[in-house]
């Protein structure tokens, strides 16, 4: 049991590396001399990227940004607290209640992040013919499964004894 915690430990883990690298790196949607992200914009001009802020106007609604912004933070916030309450939950708690609290704030990470990722698709660079999606937004559904699937064993592992 103890390898099992600790392997679901290294998911919790892995799962909060991803979540900070998609909210704060730099490449939501990228393109030869443009790269986005949900808080800003770099332009290549003379072989120097230049940090320049998001344009405005009906390509990037500031609404819709916005909750980008905000669940991706969320995320890493219920993320984080959920790797604190599972170390907490090892010792405090008993069989039964175990991992029942890092579940549910897996969960909401997951669902944050899916939100987050689902509104920049639907809302962002619709119209845009060159660029494609970045490897923060590919790290964004990467992390959104790996959440998903550290909330489910959480669930399942809340009757198991430790």
């Amino acid at each position: 049991m103890l390898i099992l915690l600790a392997g679901i430990f290294l998911l919790h883990i892995i799962g909060i590396i991803l979540l900070l690298v998609a909210t704060i790196d730099n490449a939501w949607w990228v393109t030869e001399t443009v790269s986005t992200d949900v808080w800003a914009r770099w332009v290549l001009q003379n072989g120097v990227w230049n940090f320049t802020a998001l344009p405005t106007g009906s390509h990037y609604p500031e609404d819709y940004l916005q909750a980008v912004q905000a669940s991706s933070v969320l995320a890493c916030i219920f993320s984080g607290l959920g790797i604190f309450v599972f170390v907490g939950q090892l010792f405090t708690l008993q069989k039964g209640q175990r991992f029942t609290i890092s579940g549910v704030f897996q969960l909401l990470a997951c669902l944050c992040i899916m939100i987050a990722a689902s509104i920049y698709t639907d809302r962002f660079h619709l119209d845009e013919s060159t660029g494609w999606y970045g490897h923060c937004y590919i790290l964004a559904w990467t992390s959104f499964a790996i959440t998903f699937i550290s909330s489910i064993i959480y669930f399942v592992l809340r009757k198991k004894t430790a």
